[in-house]
């Protein structure tokens, strides 16, 4: 079948910003990748090193997902898509508390692969007041997200998941999508209290989740499927496979895991589902929270119904 993924990155990191010699997006600091753990990461990752891993795992169709807090990347990320029929739609970046949130996304849509913008994403990881979902600036701004038809990935740890919580039920009109499972604590072998949270989230109609990320989270000594499975079953029995997706979170994984093997552990991981269920976990589960390019459910514009599930 065709697959999409719908998570994964591109990047070209500098160590001072501004442009670089020859082709392509200029360069950018990534202050993140001198983490302990990141001397792998800290060079070039683009598409064209993607594309070989994904057509060999039957990848069709992408998700472009924003890695800095930086208005530029997604313009670059648009122009990328535009010119490459790999990626189907960009979760981007803007500033949810600014003003002229409305007017930034309108000129987003008319830029060159404006037709790829299908949402937006904040680094809430790295916000260090847990309850920053709830604050009145960053609620006004996902109102207009949800007036965009835009659809909103929650890149949140465990225990910003209350915040979440609170959030997607005061907007039950914008598609939400958890990135990486809200990343639980895989290397300790814990659930609680992630799971009983994960499951609250799920009981809302309007948020999906992406089973990505895990490889990353898991004891460096133990990525076994076996490792996995407790944490996949989770969400695969709390959204159910019509909410969940799959993202490989490349070049991120890498350290890891291969492209291959994370698509190999997603293969396993939902081994037990049928046939029409793993479909909807390997494509149409993304197809339609995203509205994909491509697929029976195009990009959709500001005017057209709300993305995700049917209301």
């Amino acid at each position: 079948m065709n697959r999409v993924d719908a998570h994964h990155h591109v990047w070209r990191p500098a160590s001072a910003p501004g442009p670089a010699p020859g082709p392509g997006p200029r360069r950018r600091v990534h202050t993140w990748l001198d983490a302990p753990g990141m001397a792998d990461l800290r060079r070039d990752f683009t598409m064209a090193d993607l594309a070989p891993s994904a057509r060999a795992a039957g990848i069709d169709r992408t998700v472009l997902v924003q890695v800095l807090a930086d208005l530029d990347e997604t313009t670059e990320f648009l122009s990328l898509a535009s010119a490459d029929d790999l990626i189907a739609g960009v979760v981007g970046w803007a500033d949810l508390t600014s003003d002229g949130l409305a007017d930034t996304l309108d000129a987003l849509r008319a830029a060159p692969g404006g037709d790829r913008l299908v949402g937006l994403r904040h680094l809430v990881q790295s916000e260090p007041d847990p309850g920053w979902l709830n604050r009145p600036d960053v609620r006004r701004g996902l109102h207009t997200v949800a007036q965009r038809n835009l659809v909103y990935d929650l890149l949140v740890l465990p225990h910003q998941l209350p915040a979440a919580i609170s959030t997607v039920r005061e907007l039950p009109d914008l598609t939400f999508v958890l990135d990486h499972l809200a990343k639980p604590p895989i290397a300790t072998g814990a659930l609680e209290p992630w799971a009983s949270l994960v499951r609250e989230l799920a009981a809302q109609p309007h948020v999906f989740c992406k089973l990505s990320g895990m490889v990353t989270e898991a004891d460096r000594d133990d990525r076994s499927v076996t490792a996995l499975r407790p944490y996949a079953d989770v969400v695969l029995d709390a959204f159910g496979p019509q909410r969940v997706m799959f993202g490989s979170d490349w070049p991120v994984c890498l350290p890891a895991a291969s492209y291959a093997e994370v698509v190999g552990a997603a293969e396993a991981l939902t081994a037990r589902l049928t046939p029409a269920e793993r479909t909807e976990v390997f494509a149409t589960t993304a197809e339609r929270a995203y509205g994909l390019a491509g697929s029976d459910q195009p990009g959709r514009s500001p005017d057209d119904g709300p993305r995700g599930v049917a209301r």
